[in-house]
């Protein structure tokens, strides 16, 4: 239970108490009254019917822990009934659905409750969780209001008068007193129960006979009986009048019995149950008494092999040391033995490196190939060489010629002039 729920609950509990000792219960009693309004509104087919709801119980609004509670439901319940109850009244109201706002929903329901003169002096959250005080006292207004419109009013309870003055007075004789009764059940205690009559019947036929006693005769009453079967018919009926009084469980007489008697039980009960404790607990003494001679013994016969077991646990703690400092030194020699093999490894694998280069002769193959590719490649350059110098020498020897070319083509002489010139 949260922390804020105990607030509120003993809150709820201190309102309650500041308003009386019947305000927990104010809410049951408006319930019920609000119950048989809506059946004389005939709610059951003009609102169950209509959304396929269970009838209301007793107290299907009342807030209490020892009821279950379905806020959910309640608030859709209570919403839809105040719909039904406002427009019943005359004023038109839309039905609520089940997803609408609840706090604008109920809102519109105080809003309406005002309109028809009501005081509301509490705050809408009330409403919410659709039960309580207040949600009875919503509908039961709503639901005044509703009878009102159609003009139906509860009649007053007429109460029947008492009349003191045809009572009479029954004579002693058939009266039955409950000292007398305790006087003929102490007299006739250890007498059988079978066919007896209850005290309540006799007290309602002691009722009846005063009935008939009170109502005056209109003429004198003649016995038309024979006094022989009237004797017969005493004889008959008198063991049936024998007055016993049924034991009853919750009379502290009968605790106070049932006491002694399992007091009178505990204590026989005890005093065979310590007789056998007493028997007990001696035999569990001598018992102790002769384990702890027992044991005494045992330890004076044993001293020696106890000494002697102590010394070569001694013995064997200060051998357990030597090895464990042994045990360290073949460690730490363990571990340089593993770094200086380790070591050697790496030695060894560098020296057959070394070993298989220097007597592998591959390496002078590759020498040899190498050669061999760089005399042709020599070869091929020097021809290239020698095709390039022949193209050079080509290029050199006809730029020459067209140098002499052109130098005899400008030394030519001009021709001579003729007669005509």
């Amino acid at each position: 239970m949260s922390k804020r729920y105990r607030m509120a609950e003993d809150g709820r509990r201190g309102d309650e108490e500041d308003r009386g000792p019947g305000a927990a219960y104010r809410g049951v009693v408006v319930m019920e009254s609000l119950l048989e309004k809506l059946n004389v509104l005939n709610y059951e087919e003009e609102v169950l019917s209509k959304h396929n709801m269970k009838n209301l119980s007793r107290h299907y609004f009342v807030s209490s822990p020892y009821l279950a509670s379905n806020p959910g439901e309640q608030f859709y319940m209570f919403t839809i009934i105040a719909a039904w109850l406002i427009n019943v009244a005359g004023r038109p109201f839309t039905e609520p659905q089940e997803y609408d706002e609840p706090n604008a929903t109920v809102s519109n329901i105080l809003a309406e409750l005002r309109a028809f003169g009501v005081k509301v002096d509490f705050p809408p959250s009330k409403l919410k969780s659709g039960s309580g005080e207040y949600v009875c006292f919503v509908l039961d207004r709503l639901a005044e209001e509703a009878l009102r419109r159609r003009g139906f009013t509860f009649r007053k309870t007429n109460y029947p008068s008492e009349n003191t003055e045809e009572e009479s007075v029954v004579e002693d004789d058939a009266e039955l007193t409950l000292s007398k009764v305790e006087e003929e059940l102490i007299d006739e205690g250890d007498e059988e129960e079978e066919n007896v009559m209850d005290l309540e019947a006799l007290k309602l036929r002691s009722t009846h006979t005063e009935a008939e006693m009170s109502s005056k005769p209109d003429e004198i009453l003649e016995s038309t009986v024979d006094a022989t079967e009237w004797n017969l018919e005493v004889e008959r009926v008198l063991p049936q009048l024998k007055v016993t009084i049924r034991t009853d469980n919750k009379d502290w007489r009968v605790h106070v019995d049932q006491m002694h008697q399992h007091r009178e039980g505990i204590q026989s009960s005890l005093k065979e149950a310590k007789s056998h404790l007493d028997k007990l607990q001696e035999d569990i003494g001598k018992t102790l008494e002769k384990v702890s001679s027992r044991e005494k013994y045992i330890n004076n016969q044993l001293e020696n092999l106890i000494q002697e077991y102590r010394s070569a646990q001694a013995k064997l703690s200060k051998a357990r040391e030597r090895y464990q400092q042994a045990s360290g030194g073949v460690t730490e020699r363990t571990r340089v033995l593993a770094e200086i093999s380790e070591e050697l490894e790496k030695v060894k694998q560098e020296m057959e490196e070394k070993g298989s280069s220097m007597s592998d002769g591959a390496p002078v193959v590759k020498i040899k190939q190498s050669l061999t590719k760089l005399k042709q490649e020599i070869i091929q350059m020097d021809v290239r060489i020698g095709v390039v110098e022949h193209t050079l020498l080509q290029a050199k020897l006809k730029e020459k010629s067209n140098m002499t070319r052109d130098m005899h083509a400008t030394n030519i002489p001009e021709p001579a002039a003729g007669p005509f010139g």
